[in-house]
């Protein structure tokens, strides 16, 4: 499992910050025979953003529900800060969570739903002090002018930020968040992104979110967490990720589309497969190993020489305006390129590719699926 080699920046914007740190010490969850989640060890910096990313069904939301004590571990120990939150009730967590449902009373104005955790009979807050937590919030999320409205009477956008600001007005130790935009519509989701990304660096808040969806991850995270079937497959900064995958489930997971993978083998110092030859930048250990090669699509420029990388044909050129999306065979694999919008391809061309630079070619080995280190 890799871990990030660089520390992400805790945000100092907010000084009253309550944020503390997450760990978890080899946490696994069963049921019956099922194992949802297997060893999880994580390390969360206070103030930092980090997304539980994967496939459904890899484990994550069950991991986030351990923490907010939705779920109690099968074995290992959960750590809010200095205290073993292990079998603690989830009222005394000092945690918040919003979630995919934004739960919001519909009898009750924004003002109300808000307020509410800070009603409750276990805090007792004073009123004036309900209103002044309330409008900070309020205002904070761009909400100020729409507290004496109605759940119906908003957007699905401002109801997500409603229940933001109901889980703000906790001041919590942390924030948990499971998939609380898959709701929206693609633009609103973007926008609460950028709102969320700055909502987090004006708190100075730690937060977990859950997401099967990279382009949150990448977006929002200081560090991500790749899930998969209960395990963890990587962890670390989006970049880290992104350009050194760990194996070839990372390497295919994120990007939109993913890394492309060729199987070919090692001779002469480097990998040999149908349609291409690649330069050996990785420590391999012997000629005739099988090799799986990487590159991200977006690395690859059209190459009219006989030296090209890969040689395959045209099977679709799809315009999106600012580039375009070129899909081809090279021997039995489909491969797919972003090329600049006036490229002059079409279905049925023969087209050479090569890597824009060697450094951007990844190489895991064929039986274990592991990188392989240059």
């Amino acid at each position: 499992m890799a871990r990030s080699r660089g520390e992400s920046v805790r945000p100092d914007q907010n000084p009253a910050s309550s944020a503390q740190s997450v760990r978890f010490v080899a946490v696994g969850k069963s049921y019956g025979a099922v194992r949802a989640v297997s060893g999880i060890d994580i390390a969360i910096a206070p103030g930092q953003f980090v997304t539980l990313l994967g496939p459904s069904g890899c484990g994550k939301s069950t991991t986030l529900n351990m923490i907010a004590g939705l779920e109690m571990p099968t074995e290992g120990r959960i750590f809010i800060g200095d205290r073993d939150v292990t079998t603690m009730k989830p009222a005394d967590r000092d945690i918040a969570m919003v979630f995919q449902s934004y739960a919001l009373y519909p009898h009750l104005t924004l003002f109300e739903n808000i307020a509410f955790p800070l009603r409750a009979r276990r805090r007792r807050t004073p009123e004036a002090e309900v209103d002044r937590k309330v409008r900070e919030a309020a205002r904070m999320l761009g909400l100020d002018k729409l507290l004496d409205r109605y759940p119906r009477a908003i957007s699905g956008g401002q109801r997500q930020r409603v229940a933001l600001g109901r889980a703000m007005v906790r001041t919590p130790t942390v924030y948990l968040l499971d998939e609380p935009l898959s709701n929206l519509d693609q633009q609103l989701r973007v926008q609460m992104r950028s709102e969320l990304k700055d909502l987090h660096q004006r708190l100075g808040a730690t937060m977990m979110y859950v997401t099967h969806d990279q382009g949150e991850a990448m977006t929002l995270s200081d560090m991500i967490v790749v899930m998969s079937a209960g395990r963890i497959e990587q962890m670390g900064t989006p970049r880290d990720l992104y350009e050194s995958p760990a194996n070839l489930f990372v390497a295919r997971f994120l990007g939109e589309p993913g890394m492309n993978i060729l199987d070919g083998t090692v001779a002469g110092g480097r990998v040999e497969g149908p349609g291409f030859a690649a330069p050996l930048t990785a420590a391999t250990g012997r000629d005739r190993r099988r090799v799986m090669v990487g590159i991200r699509p977006e690395d690859l420029v059209e190459d009219p020489t006989r030296a090209a990388m890969l040689r395959g044909r045209v099977r679709t050129v799809e315009y999106l305006g600012g580039r375009c999306l070129l899909r081809f065979d090279v021997g039995d694999r489909l491969v797919v390129a972003f090329l600049p919008p006036g490229a002059d391809l079409k279905p049925g061309d023969d087209v050479g590719l090569s890597p824009k630079h060697a450094g951007r070619l990844c190489f895991f080995d064929a039986e274990t699926g592991l990188a392989l280190q240059a």
